[in-house]
């Protein structure tokens, strides 16, 4: 199976949304509906791993030390 490209999770959230939508035709072949769902897995897998990786990120924040990380918000579009 190829590599699909790293996606933003929310851009892989809608490709996935269109292939259920797909997988949800009964005009589909049994081959198109088969390669929606191989899709579909390496779409919600790619998902998982963002959501993971966030989650981690926000654990790191919440638990260094025992004290939350605290960091001055500069707001970039601001001269």
């Amino acid at each position: 199976m190829a590599k699909t490209p790293k996606l933003n999770f929310e851009v892989t959230c809608t490709q996935l949304a269109a292939t259920i939508n797909k997988l949800e035709d009964e005009q589909a072949s049994l081959e198109e509906s088969l390669t929606a769902f191989e899709q579909g897995i390496t779409l919600v897998r790619q998902a998982q791993k963002a959501l993971l990786e966030a989650e981690q990120r926000v654990q790191l924040l919440l638990e260094t030390d025992g004290d939350p990380i605290s960091t001055e918000f500069v707001d970039e579009n601001v001269e």
